[in-house]
């Protein structure tokens, strides 16, 4: 070609125009782009394109600089663009590698120019290429080829928000880019991160024919700005699923960093019984939460991220050992340890929960639950525990009932072929049996059959029972509830009221909300663990429930309705609030006991005290709001009968704790407090626990104890009391004594002894740990499962024995309830300080 030879193109409204130049051989392509329609951005889209029509006039007239000035420019800005990418990753902006590399311009020496771009080991000195430092970083830090970098420091110096440099995001290179540096095109491109739809309106000249060095350094120089900037460019991605996309997007960039570097691993490397330890805990963590925590959350993705950021294996096949393998050892472990501690026990108890069912309703259960606080009862799993005379318990067995009516005779099964199942071959080292139902039947026919067994009631359950005495005896109970029905009624149902009693009770207690009243599922007058609720809110809100009444819309109500008269006459009176007040204080007193029960957890020689004291209240009570006493005392005499045992008196007699000093200093049993039944009583258990050999002996031997008693010395030591420092009461200081005294200085009372030790250490609870209902309901689902059932019983057994080994008798509910319910306090804004203060330092 003599001359200039140009060809225009025309694609989608933007004019492509290339001359050729005869003596260069060089094709130059000049774009002539058109005004962009974007209104958004029109003051950037209006300079660039000045911008690109003045570089395409001026190239096209110019010549063009040779190739060594071009190398030059493109080292130093290489250079220039690794010092930037360096000062923002110092400052936490960057990958984490920069702290220990360090980019250095190497000279020509002839000539003093650039040469080229290097990275430089700020800890060893070495020198390498700077092509692709995040390659450099991974070869010579992490895999341990500088001996100065210690791989453990590296997670502590990353910055959670450091994306690494190579290789380069898919996100960061365009379609054109990369088709035309296969035809070795180097080009230079620079995209506004404010432009959406014209990402090539600035694009500047494009000349071919570059050494191909030189068109290297401006890819790599490209790379590292794609990398500065690819957290803005993945939102400006024009991908055909939008958004969503980019997720994809980054699983797809991850998958091709682990292609092109598999030897790489992040985190710390842990050895294999690093390893194995570290999965030990972690199945425990899941086996004694017993449900709490799904085994399913172990395949969520976040949890398996987790797990790999600090070096444990993920994967499905983690879920199948912590059910399987793992949970089978462990289940074997705790299984041996709990059969070990019963063998070394020359007695024991077996404590039976769960045969109390409160109703078939979930939302009648959890009222009932949430009432009286229970540990037991409405599921379809029975526990058994075996108490030791050593003061511990440990789990047995779980078994599952289906949840419907479970007959005494059945019943009495169960229990018989537990107690043959962990005594073995000699029955009679199982002293007896402690159940929450069947005492009438079941316990009675046990007991009968086998003379050395005393089997006793849940002590717990006789005073929750107390509550439903009252409710269905106590004339007042039902007066109350009826008239507290009328008023939480007419509050939630007319809207006028019920608008003025929101707002008020917004204004007064800072939260809003109607009176919780009982489902039309259930009698209240029956349930009483329905309405107690309504009395809590109604007491609540007394001042509130006044303030209504006296609002003007309620005045207008009150002259044409007949029901608001009535409510606003019950409100204005000062009996019903006494009697409401009289109700909620009763049951308040029931519940203290049973709270107070639940966890001391008593020995069976503390129950006569124990409704002493609840007499003792009672009787203040009927003085306090001027109630008959003798309506009540018949109803709590009556519910005492039916719980009574004769185990009861006689453990009362025979404990040392509980001898009193007389006048002469002498430390004597408190027969003086029982009643003639009563002294009855223990003669005839005594004469049926002891052999027919021995009846006589323990009679002359329990005479004795009644006139001598036991040495001062040794009763103050027993019942010497130190203050709790959890609950600030005053509580024995070694329980265990009033036995080992027993066996150690009362010798002389061989045959009555014997009985003694036996006795004393007896508990008055069944209650033990308390399920996670969520998982109940989950083995519920799962019942006609062999396999799913034999799982779930084994991690009933693990949860079971850590928390009767480190006593925690409490639920996770119960625990979650107690955290969000100091949510926001001051303790808990400390607490989150302190925790915050740990964290930085």
């Amino acid at each position: 070609m003599s001359i200039n030879e140009s060809q225009t193109h025309n694609h989608n409204n933007v004019k492509t125009k290339t001359t050729l130049f005869p003596s260069k051989n060089h094709p130059i392509l000049t774009l002539h782009l058109k005004e962009p329609q974007n209104q958004n951005f029109p003051t950037n889209s209006t300079t660039l394109l000045t911008k690109t029509m003045t570089s395409t006039n001026s190239t096209s007239t110019e010549p063009l600089p040779s190739s060594e000035e071009l190398a030059v420019k493109a080292v130093n800005k290489r250079y220039e663009g690794l010092v930037t990418v360096r000062t923002k990753a110092v400052k936490g902006k960057g990958a984490w590698y920069w702290t220990h590399l360090e980019p250095i311009l190497v000279r020509n020496p002839d000539t003093g120019l650039a040469k080229s771009v290097k990275l430089k080991c700020c800890l060893c000195d070495s020198v390498f290429s700077a092509s692709n430092p995040s390659r450099t970083a991974s070869e010579h830090l992490k895999r341990g080829t500088c001996s100065n970098f210690n791989n453990s420091g590296l997670l502590l110096k990353s910055e959670p928000g450091s994306v690494p440099v190579s290789p380069v995001p898919i996100s960061s290179v365009s379609g054109s880019n990369r088709k035309r540096d296969q035809m070795g095109v180097a080009v230079s491109v620079s995209t506004s991160p404010s432009s959406l739809s014209f990402q090539n309106h600035n694009l500047a000249l494009v000349e071919i024919g570059y050494n191909q060095v030189h068109g290297n350094m401006v890819n790599h120089q490209n790379q590292n700005q794609n990398h500065q900037n690819q957290n803005q460019n993945q939102h400006h991605l024009m991908l055909s699923g939008g958004k969503d996309d980019l997720c994809a997007l980054a699983m797809f960039e991850d998958s091709v960093k682990k292609l092109k570097s598999p030897k790489t691993s992040p985190g710390t490397s842990l050895s294999k019984e690093q390893v194995n330890s570290a999965l030990d805990l972690l199945a425990d963590w899941f086996y004694e939460c017993c449900g709490s925590v799904s085994l399913s959350t172990i395949e969520h993705r976040k949890f398996q991220a987790f797990l790999s950021q600090v070096g444990l294996p993920v994967g499905s096949c983690l879920r199948r050992e912590v059910s399987g393998p793992r949970l089978d050892a462990r289940f074997n472990e705790v299984k041996s340890e709990s059969e070990a501690k019963i063998r070394d026990a020359m007695f024991f108890q077996v404590a039976s929960d769960g045969w109390k069912s409160y109703g078939n309703s979930s939302s009648n259960f959890n009222n009932n639950r949430s009432l009286y606080g229970l540990c037991c009862g409405g599921e379809s799993l029975v526990k058994f525990m075996v108490n030791l005379p050593n003061g511990s318990s440990v789990f047995e067995k779980a078994v599952f009932t289906g949840g419907g009516v479970v007959n005494s005779k059945y019943a009495e099964e169960v229990l018989w072929e537990t107690v043959t199942g962990v005594s073995g071959s000699v029955v009679q080292r199982c002293v007896g049996i402690v159940a929450d139902k069947f005492k009438a039947k079941a316990l009675r026919n046990l007991e009968n059959q086998n003379h050395w067994m005393v089997n006793t009631s849940c002590q717990l359950q006789g005073f929750v029972s107390l509550i439903k005495d009252f409710n269905n005896e106590l004339e007042l109970f039902g007066i109350v509830t009826k008239n507290c029905l009328k008023v939480a009624n007419f509050i939630d149902n007319e809207s006028q009221v019920r608008n003025v009693f929101v707002n008020y009770r917004m204004q007064e207690m800072e939260y809003g909300g109607l009176i919780r009243v009982p489902s039309p599922k259930c009698d209240p007058l029956k349930n009483f663990a329905s309405v107690f609720p309504m009395l809590e809110d109604i007491l609540s809100c007394a001042r509130i429930i006044q303030m209504v009444v006296m609002e003007d819309a309620f005045k207008a109500m009150f002259m044409e309705d007949p029901n608001a008269r009535e409510v606003a006459g019950m409100v204005q009176n000062e009996v019903f609030w006494n009697e409401v007040e009289a109700v909620y204080s009763l049951v308040k007193i029931i519940k203290g006991m049973v709270q107070d029960i639940e966890a001391e957890r008593p020995l069976i020689g503390r129950c006569l005290p124990l409704w002493e004291e609840m007499r003792t209240k009672v009787k203040e009570w009927c003085s306090k709001y001027n109630v008959v006493e003798g309506p009540v005392e018949k109803i709590l005499e009556k519910r005492f009968r039916k719980n009574y045992h004769a185990a009861w008196s006689a453990a009362f007699i025979l404990d040392p704790l509980y001898l009193i000093k007389d006048t002469s200093g002498k430390y004597l049993p408190p027969f003086k407090f029982l009643t003639r039944e009563q002294e009855k009583d223990v003669d005839k258990l005594l004469t049926r626990l002891a052999s027919r050999e021995e009846a006589h002996v323990v009679l002359m031997e329990l005479m004795k104890w009644r006139s001598e008693g036991l040495d001062p010395l040794y009763a103050q030591a027993v019942q010497m009391k130190q203050r709790d420092p959890i609950t600030g009461k005053m509580k024995v200081a070694n329980p265990l004594s009033s036995r080992l005294v027993w066996e150690t200085c009362l010798c002389e009372f061989k045959s009555l002894g014997k009985i003694a030790v036996r006795l004393i250490f007896l508990h008055a609870t069944s209650c033990g740990f308390k399920s996670n209902w969520s998982f109940m309901r989950k083995v519920s689902g799962n019942k006609n499962s062999r396999v799913a059932l034999e799982r779930a019983q084994k991690m009933i057994y693990i949860a079971a024995h850590a928390k009767l080994e480190r006593r925690d008798f409490s639920s996770e509910e119960e625990k979650d309830a107690e955290l969000f319910s100091i949510s926001g306090s001051d303790e808990d804004s400390m607490l989150a300080e302190v925790y915050a203060d740990a964290m930085q330092s």
